[in-house]
């Protein structure tokens, strides 16, 4: 029998000749890869920036915001340039590039997105309104901020999206996905997404890449806003292939609503469980009909066998 030594050295041999061939998961990248636990302490640190009199130090005082918040910006510039700076080397343009070309980039794309905090800030303030209004659940706009995980995706969403606007590669995909593994939402950053939104429970919830939302719009748990068919793979790249849901729409849990024809138009509901893959017209209430309910015989507590037929089966699950 081999020793442990001689077992690990051979295991080891036919792994290296394995990673000889030229395969995408042979590829050793000449240059770092973005580290997955610094955006999550960016993102801890713009919350901080965010919401100044939630997520700080409890010491912090009026009087101590200026000192503080001017700390949490010299550690996010300082993190995010370099890894904006990882990142560059993924487009073509920047993959020989001189170093000191790609950190003046990335120091420029970080202070370019710093600029548009006031308007998340805008943002975000009409999000934890429009949870407010929305739910009669909230005690107050503090358990809003702390507790509810839908407005902490929507939050990761708009920061990753303007990531996205300025073209960064890579970081606003990892930062939705920490939101993602966090709250089991999943926004593309590439998602469209007005003010007043609402996301009630959230669980199960997927928005992609190219959807387009309105202003007040409100969805609960399981809706799927996706494309009507990706078999046309990277064909489809750039194409309108998500929904447009525009202003005042509510869809329950479990809809489906696909392609990127589909327009949801404005002051609409849509029921739960519904499949929708064509325009709905403005003011239009869409729900499931003729939702058959089957009431089996059981020999153990008897009732009587019976079929229930519901005209409009609406599925509120909330």
């Amino acid at each position: 029998m081999q020793k442990i030594e001689e077992q690990i050295g051979s295991v080891m041999q036919m792994l290296l000749s394995d990673y000889e061939g030229e395969r995408t998961i042979d590829e050793i990248k000449t240059f770092d890869l973005p580290d997955n636990d610094i955006l999550e302490d960016i993102l801890k640190s713009l919350q901080k920036i965010i919401f100044p009199g939630y997520f700080s130090s409890r010491t912090l005082k009026v009087y101590t915001v200026r000192n503080k918040v001017t700390m949490l910006l010299e550690d996010v510039i300082y993190k995010l340039t370099r890894q904006i700076a990882i990142v560059l080397r993924y487009k073509p343009e920047y993959e020989t590039a001189d170093e000191s070309a790609v950190i003046a980039r990335a120091e420029a794309l970080t202070f370019s997105f710093l600029k548009q905090i006031p308007k998340i800030r805008e943002f975000i303030e009409t999000d934890v309104q429009a949870a407010f209004d929305g739910d009669p659940a909230a005690s107050s706009k503090t358990e809003i901020i702390y507790c509810y995980p839908g407005l902490y995706a929507i939050f990761v969403n708009r920061i990753a999206h303007e990531f996205f606007l300025l073209g960064i590669p890579l970081i606003p995909r990892i930062m939705t996905e920490i939101a993602h593994s966090k709250t089991g939402i999943d926004i593309h950053p590439g998602a469209s997404i007005g003010k007043y939104f609402f996301i009630d429970h959230g669980t199960g919830i997927v928005i992609g890449e190219t959807t387009v939302i309105g202003e007040h719009v409100k969805i609960y748990q399981g809706v799927t806003l996706g494309a009507l068919s990706t078999r046309g793979g990277q064909t489809l790249r750039g194409s309108k292939r998500h929904p447009t849901i525009e202003d005042n729409v509510t869809i329950y849990s479990g809809a489906s609503i696909l392609g990127g024809e589909t327009v949801i138009g404005h002051d609409v509901v849509i029921g739960g469980n519904v499949f929708i893959t064509h325009p709905i017209e403005p003011h239009t209430r869409v729900s499931i009909k003729n939702q058959e309910l089957r009431v089996n015989f059981d020999e153990k507590n008897p009732v009587e066998q019976k079929e229930l037929e519901q005209d409009e089966a609406w599925f509120y699950i909330i």
